[in-house]
């Protein structure tokens, strides 16, 4: 397995594990991360760790790959479950917050060894 694929192996362990910081090591200072949340993008370090900071405050999401591919332009696209729980971990029911449990692409671009843009996609 390549090494950028490594590093997005190692950014959802860090994020399932609630580092911040873990997972804000492997993020370029400029990048743009998709919110699953409210929709657009998170620009930059701060806003992502503000975004996450929020964001496990109302929900305890997980998420695991099951699979990876590359795009033709050498992205990475990670298929992921991901499980949305309460604070007290049960699972949510329906939607809420945008988030439910379902398996999503996750679609990674890297520049120089690490995530410059991260984008969600349905998958079908």
């Amino acid at each position: 397995m390549d090494d950028d694929i490594q590093t997005v192996i190692r950014m959802y362990d860090r994020f399932n594990a609630r580092d911040i910081d873990g997972v804000l090591a492997s993020l370029t200072d400029d990048v743009a991360w998709a919110n699953g949340m409210d929709g657009g993008h998170v620009h930059g370090l701060e806003a992502i760790r503000e975004y996450w900071t929020r964001q496990w405050a109302m929900v305890s999401p997980n998420v695991e790959p099951v699979g990876f591919s590359r795009t033709a332009d050498g992205a990475i696209v990670a298929e992921v479950h991901q499980s949305i729980r309460d604070l007290d971990g049960n699972p949510l029911q329906g939607q809420t917050h945008g988030l439910k449990d379902k398996t999503v692409g996750h679609v990674f671009h890297l520049r120089a060894g690490k995530v410059a843009r991260f984008d969600i996609q349905d998958i079908a």
